[in-house]
C-alpha cells in the first residue's frame, strides 16, 4: 500500500465514522462527488485544496488525516 491509497482508505473511514455519504462529503467540502470517490479508490492524490476542505467537512485537523494515513502505512505488511 502506498501513502495515496492510505489517505483514500483514511478519508473513506472517516466518512463512514460521521455516517456521510460520498454525496454529503462532497457538497460539505464543496468538491465534486467524483472527486472524492478518486481520492477514496486512490485514482488521483488529494491537492492541499482538497486537503483543506475535505478536513474541514470532517471536522479534523488536515495533519490528523495525514498522521492516520502514516499510521495506516506502518501496519501494512
Amino acid at each position: 500500500m502506498d501513502f495515496i491509497r492510505a489517505f483514500g482508505v483514511v478519508v473513506r473511514n472517516k466518512r463512514k465514522d460521521r455516517k456521510l455519504s460520498q454525496e454529503q462529503l462532497a457538497e460539505a467540502a464543496g468538491l465534486h462527488v467524483n472527486h472524492i470517490s478518486f481520492i477514496e479508490r486512490a485514482k488521483t492524490s488529494a491537492s492541499l485544496h482538497a486537503l483543506e476542505s475535505i478536513s474541514k467537512a470532517l471536522d479534523v485537523k488536515p495533519s490528523d488525516l495525514i498522521l492516520s494515513a502514516e499510521a495506516l502505512l506502518e501496519q501494512a505488511p
